[in-house]
């Protein structure tokens, strides 16, 4: 079984072509979980598997998260897949990704830069305080595509120089909180600038602090523009693995548009021999 592994600003991913492997869908659960695991397997923060189209896209993505439960989308997996699938001959420099929540648009801008269409918001609550560690926060409440991928986004001044075991305890708190029926993935952020954001996020599927997360960074820049504090405009934001930037098209209040750029980088291509998998 081959496979490849890639990041996109450090969110990293085990890419696995089933056009070629022709597996059973019931045992990707359990590849991801085995395969993610960093001490024991390969590594990673999920497994993304590229599949036959089924709505006339150039193929189908699907995700999965590091404990085996299946992901809605990935916007820093779509970019590293649009890489792979222009790489591996599965579509041109322009092409569209199917995914469980929608369809994704990608561009290639260089060798390693992608730029990607993520999936429209279908709830957008601007408004949603979160009761959490014995106060109330601040909180926006977006899903993206259908079904929605939630997000949580929390404004934290001084994120920088917080403690990760105290930001740990309370990205537990708030992804697991009763506000969020779905969990959510929690997006903490502070304005450093002009359109210059510093944001981390607390992944639900994953369970701890990623290095990036796009379709949360794209959920942040999202709820600022329209709250009118960044222009929506290669909004540039911080994550740990490196710089992304987002626009946002509008009409009025709707959002046409949510663009995700940033860099991708293969790591290694190879073959599965993990002995433990039993499929």
């Amino acid at each position: 079984m081959r496979f490849t592994k890639m990041n996109g600003a450090g969110n990293d991913f085990i890419i696995l072509n089933n056009l070629t492997e022709h597996l059973d869908h019931s045992v990707f659960p359990a590849l991801a979980r085995t395969l993610c695991h960093r001490h024991l397997s390969i590594g990673s923060d999920g497994l993304m598997v590229v599949d036959a189209p089924r709505q006339g896209g150039d193929y189908r993505m699907l995700f999965y998260n590091s404990d085996g439960s299946e992901g809605e989308m990935c916007g820093n997996g779509a970019r590293c897949i649009c890489r792979y699938g222009f790489e591996n001959g599965l579509a041109g420099e322009e092409q569209t990704v199917e995914s469980p929540s929608g369809v994704v648009t990608g561009r290639r801008i260089d060798r390693r830069n992608y730029r990607i269409r993520l999936t429209d918001p279908s709830v957008v609550r601007l408004d949603c305080p979160v009761e959490a560690a014995g106060k109330i926060w601040p909180c926006s409440y977006i899903e993206l595509g259908t079904p929605g991928l939630p997000h949580a986004v929390v404004p934290l001044p001084g994120l920088s120089g917080m403690s990760m075991a105290d930001l740990r305890d309370l990205g537990r708190e708030l992804r697991w909180n009763p506000a969020f029926p779905k969990g959510a993935n929690v997006n903490f952020y502070e304005i450093t600038g002009p359109d210059r954001i510093t944001e981390l996020t607390y992944e639900r599927g994953v369970e701890d602090f990623t290095y990036a997360c796009g379709t949360g960074t794209g959920s942040v820049v999202l709820a600022l523009t329209l709250a009118e504090r960044v222009s929506g405009k290669e909004v540039a934001v911080s994550v740990p693995g490196g710089e992304l930037y987002v626009s946002v098209g509008r009409d009025g209040e709707t959002v046409r548009n949510l663009w995700l750029t940033g860099p991708t980088n293969i790591v290694c291509e190879g073959e599965v021999r993990d002995e433990e998998l039993s499929i």
